[in-house]
Parts: structure tokens; sequence; C-alpha cells
């Protein structure tokens, strides 16, 4: 176990590597310049000297060659530093400090929703299988895995918001603040994120039981008497997660991945708006830094994943 987690790691810094380098050149590549954007229409009509422009860029470190920028960003990680924001003009750590608890806070919450109720939909259609149990939460994993997730947040806005005036319609305020009120905030956002991943999780974990439920020592331990509680959750439930939590690994990437799509909907401060402000505004530390975060975030996931197989099923072997 000790040698196969020390392998995973070596191969998780390669690949934390080759994330950096394509997001760093792959930005470069797009048209604009970031001071331009940021000094707006001064900049373009004249407002600001080209002495000014030359010399934020070399405060910046944009006038270096393309390899010393690169080396220079990860010296400044490699060393705790994350750079300076060219759009907020302001530490990048300290920008992602404050907002990474905000997009935490949404993604567990939507995480811990498609774990519960994406898996019990799926036990409960694999053990009532051609009943309405089963009728019912096939179709609405169907409708989730459809929907898109701009147009539900939108379309719960306008009704839940604007015409039934039940919920905030954007904005997030702290549960230390005021809890009732970011409980009131976060139900819209966080059922978008869960939505899409939970039907999945729900499908596949039906799949899955339906599955083992037709393997020979499920049907020994039926005939032994026992009750169906315990056949599925001591015999059938663990061997039946594995592709479950194979997917629940994914998943976590992909919640963090679709908070950009939901904080930029509902108003949300958190990473993923910080991050779709950061590519309007070419702001290249911004999008390295946050992307490379989020990296480790599913890397580290992953090897978890992989690490819960063999207590799942004893059976595997690392070797």
């Amino acid at each position: 176990m000790t040698a196969y987690i020390i392998r995973r790691l070596l191969i998780a810094i390669i690949i934390l590597f080759i994330v950096t380098l394509i997001v760093f050149f792959s930005i470069r590549l797009l048209p604009g310049d970031p001071l331009v954007i940021f000094l707006g229409q001064q900049a373009t009509q004249g407002g600001v000297s080209t002495a000014e422009l030359d010399r934020l860029r070399e405060e910046y470190g944009l006038n270096d060659p393309i390899m010393v920028q690169y080396g220079n960003w990860m010296w400044g990680i490699l060393h705790g530093d994350l750079g300076t924001s060219i759009y907020y003009h302001e530490d990048v750590g300290v920008l992602m400090g404050e907002r990474f608890p905000v997009t935490l806070h949404l993604g567990l919450l939507a995480f811990v929703i498609n774990i519960v109720v994406g898996v019990l939909m799926g036990i409960a259609a694999a053990i009532r299988r051609g009943t309405w149990i089963d009728m019912v939460s096939t179709s609405l994993a169907n409708i989730g895995i459809c929907i898109p997730v701009f147009w539900l947040g939108i379309l719960m806005i306008y009704l839940f918001g604007l015409k039934l005036n039940l919920l905030p319609i954007y904005g997030y305020t702290s549960p230390f603040k005021d809890f009732w009120l970011n409980t009131q905030q976060v139900i819209m956002p966080v059922f978008c994120m869960a939505i899409t991943m939970m039907a999945t999780t729900a499908r596949l974990a039906r799949s899955s039981m339906l599955e083992v439920t037709r393997q020979d020592y499920i049907r020994t331990a039926w005939s032994k008497g026992l009750r169906e509680r315990s056949v599925i959750m001591r015999h059938a439930l663990k061997n039946g997660l594995i592709p479950v939590i194979t997917l629940l690994g994914i998943g976590l990437g992909m919640v963090f991945a679709g908070s950009v799509l939901v904080e930029t909907i509902f108003a949300i401060n958190g990473i993923g708006r910080l991050l779709v402000t950061s590519i309007f505004a070419q702001d290249y530390v911004v999008i390295q830094s946050g992307t490379l975060v989020i990296a480790m975030i599913i890397i580290i996931t992953n090897l978890l994943v992989d690490i819960s197989y063999g207590w799942l099923d004893p059976r595997i072997r690392y070797g």
C-alpha cells in the first residue's frame, strides 16, 4: 500500500506539472493585452502613455521572455507565492483565501446531497425493480441528467425568487454571520450543482446493485434466511458501491467545475466566479493559480478513491 501511494503521489506531481504547462502557455495564446483590458478606455484612447504601460509590464513581469515568466511563476508557487492579480491588483493567495471557503461550502453541500440522495435512489430502485419506486427514481434520474444547469438556475430564480418570492436570487452570506439567510441563499445554487451528479449516481448505483444482487454469494445469503436489510447492507452494498465511489471521485471535480456556471448565475463571490471574471480580463496569474488549485483537489480526491477500494473489497490488492 505504501509503495502504491508513493507511486501515485509521483504521478500526481507529474500531472500537476503538465497542467501548469498547458494552462500557462494556452492562455497566452489568447488575443489581447491584460494591461489594456485592465486600464480600459484610458489605454485604448491614449489616456495612458506608452511609458506607463511599459512600467506596468515590467512590474508584472510581462516584458520577460515567456520561459522566464513560467520559471518565475513556478518558483513563486514552490515558495507559497501565487503572484499578484493584474485585474484586482491584490495577492492571488489572499483572493483565493477569501473566496475558496464559499465554493467549498457550496461544493461540499452539493457533494453530500449527491451521495445521500443519489445512492439511496439507486439502491431503492434496484431493490424494488419494476415497481413504481423504480419507475419514479429512474425517470427523475433521466430528467436530472438531461437538464442544463444554467437553464435550471435561471428557471429557479424566476419561479422561486421573482414569482413566489421565497428565496434570495443572488449573493452569499456566511453561515457564521446569518445562518438562516445563508440557508435560504444556498438552496438554489446547491441544488443546481448537485442535480446532474445526483442523477448520474442514482443510475449507476441502480445498475451496480442489480449486477451484485445476481451474484452467487447474494443468493446464498438469501437461502440462509437472512433479512433483506442484512443482505443489502452487509453483503451487497459494499461491493455495489465500488463503481459509485469511482464516479464520486470524478463528481467532486465536476462539482467544483460546475461552480463556474452556478456562481456566475447566482452572483456568488466564489472561486468559480473569480475564474470567469479573470478569464474575461485575461488575468493570467489568477487563471493559472485557480486552475492549479482545482487540479490538486481532483488529483487528491482520486487518490483517496483508489485507496478506498481496498476497504470496500478486501479482494483488491495493490501491487
